[in-house]
């Protein structure tokens, strides 16, 4: 095989497991950046390079991938995924694997570089890709094709001809972002996405009837070290010139109505975040539509100017990480915050008309019954159905996932990435809680959701095509009337989903009468729902 003519096949796995999608079209996933990236950087340097994008296609995944390997013959195939995706990941290559045509597979992404050895022995990828890829896969294709020792090459784990894994010195994170290109959009099949998206989407979308959201990364890294967060790397960032050449680019090809920023720290240069209103404004001066955006903050760089600011260039949706109201919780979780911060950012940012995406999250090693209270005393006195509360994940490579292992509560990492990680059950992490205390603090947070989420039955509902609905409905909150067009749902007897008031800014949920009373009489239902999602988990695994 000749150098650049290499024909490679990049797999967008399947990111969602519901028992009515599993097999089915499914456009409702986030952006796969480190596919797209990785497409992109291959592209550049003259390969053969096409995506299967699994999310756009129905049938089982054997059926879809079988179908497209005996099209062509590829050389390598490739995919990447979280710790998440452990089931779907496995299945990608287990197919590949056992193909006639015997491609290479190279895996990357988080579910490697967080457990590398783990993984790559329980996946059995050909090649494993560790940290960022875009240097790494070039640098692995060229040493391939040229027969040198794999040995030198820095960030990849792989079995040498006697079958002992090598596991190489890890490549230095990217320092120059701008020289990489920019996501390859074609190639993971955007328009597709774009083509089929819906109002209740996510929460950003629902300024929008017909939404067309571009996602941007103008970073990588942070400069925080939370505990219960899994990242690689220091924080490093894209120049501004380049982030918003990228933005009007893609608006004026995609005709694109919304941007969501996917960093996680959009304000923690406060200069860099001035630049950015003010060159979106003249974007949207010069695009004949309205262009609307959401972002990531955090509470401890935002005032009421910087909302003011952010909300008159057009943001709609700010996402902050609130995570405890405890002093004690949020020390020991690292997070530079104080619950004096996460009060003021949250009624400064509804104050300025933008509506709020945030968490508390329990379970840290120093959560006690009295931090637990000090949260849920706020959240109840507060947060009007505006922030939810659920439980600390321990995902592999975090410090949090170090705890659980020093102290035997995670027992076996395999099984737990395979089985346990994607399950809703609660792991006991902290210091002074018993079991006993866990689980009922996980019923009552589940049903003081139920109870202080503002619910609304449609005052009408109006079907405009296959799935898709127009709803007229009452906001809880400011008693207005919304009417909110392009309503995805499957079953339109049993249906929840969140909208943003259009009015008032306020989160609410549109339920059906039956979804409604199984809310109102949530202690009596709760056996049932909990049977359902051991048998989804069942059919998930069986399924995929």
């Amino acid at each position: 095989m000749k150098n650049k003519k290499f024909r490679i096949l990049l797999i967008v796995p399947r990111y969602h497991f519901d028992k009515k999608l599993i097999n089915e079209v499914n456009y409702r996933y986030q952006f796969p950046f480190g596919i797209a990236y990785i497409s992109a950087v291959l592209k550049k340097e003259g390969y053969s390079v096409e995506c299967l994008n699994l999310n756009h296609y129905s049938g089982r995944v054997e059926e879809v991938l079988n179908k497209k390997l005996a099209e062509t013959h590829y050389d390598f195939v490739g995919t990447g995924n979280n710790a998440l995706g452990y089931a779907i990941t496995e299945k990608i290559i287990s197919i590949v694997k056992i193909h006639p045509s015997k491609p290479k597979f190279i895996l990357g992404g988080p579910i490697l570089t967080s457990e590398p050895e783990l993984m790559y022995s329980c996946l059995n990828p050909d090649f494993g890709v560790v940290g960022e890829g875009e240097e790494t896969i070039i640098e692995l294709l060229d040493f391939i094709h040229k027969n040198k020792d794999l040995k030198k090459v820095k960030g990849i784990i792989f079995r040498d001809s006697s079958g002992k894994v090598i596991f190489n010195e890890r490549r230095p994170f990217l320092k120059n972002l701008d020289s990489i290109p920019k996501p390859d959009f074609e190639g993971v099949e955007f328009e597709k996405q774009l083509s089929n998206m819906h109002c209740n989407d996510y929460y950003f979308t629902q300024s929008q009837d017909y939404p067309r959201v571009y996602p941007i990364l103008g970073s990588r890294g942070c400069p925080f070290q939370c505990t219960f967060c899994y990242h690689e790397g220091p924080y490093r960032k894209r120049s501004m010139k380049k982030i918003l050449d990228e933005i009007a680019e893609g608006v004026e090809k995609y005709k694109i109505n919304i941007v969501n920023l996917y960093d996680e720290q959009f304000s923690v240069e406060k200069k860099r975040m001035y630049q950015f209103c003010g060159g979106i404004e003249k974007i949207q001066k010069r695009t004949p539509w309205k262009i609307n955006w959401a972002c990531q903050m955090s509470v401890s760089s935002v005032d009421d100017k910087i909302l003011k600011r952010i909300k008159d260039a057009g943001c709609e949706v700010v996402s902050y990480g609130f995570e405890s109201f405890s002093p004690t919780v949020l020390k020991s979780m690292k997070k530079p915050i104080t619950p004096e911060l996460i009060n003021k950012a949250f009624h400064d940012t509804l104050k300025a008309g933008m509506a709020i995406q945030a968490f508390f999250i329990f379970g840290d090693p120093a959560e006690t019954n009295q931090s637990v209270k000090e949260t849920l005393d706020w959240w109840r006195n507060n947060a009007r159905g505006q922030v939810g509360i659920g439980f600390i994940q321990p995902y592999p490579g975090s410090e949090i996932y170090k705890h659980c292992l020093r102290k035997g509560i995670i027992k076996d990492k395999t099984n737990f990435i395979k089985r346990e990680i994607s399950n809703d059950s609660c792991l006991n992490m902290t210091e002074s809680m018993t079991n006993q205390e866990i689980e009922k603090l996980g019923k009552d947070v589940l049903e003081l959701t139920s109870k202080h989420t503002k619910y609304t039955v449609p005052l009408s509902m109006k079907n405009s095509g296959v799935n898709v609905f127009e709803f007229k409905v009452k906001c809880p909150h400011c008693k207005q009337i919304i009417e909110y067009k392009n309503c995805l749902i499957w079953n339109k007897f049993s249906y929840g989903f969140w909208v943003i008031c259009r009015n008032c800014h306020l989160r609410f949920f549109i339920v059906s009468s039956i979804q409604r009373l199984a809310y109102r009489y949530y202690k009596y239902t709760r056996k049932l729902v909990d049977f359902h999602r051991r048998v989804i988990n069942v059919i998930r695994e069986r399924r995929i």
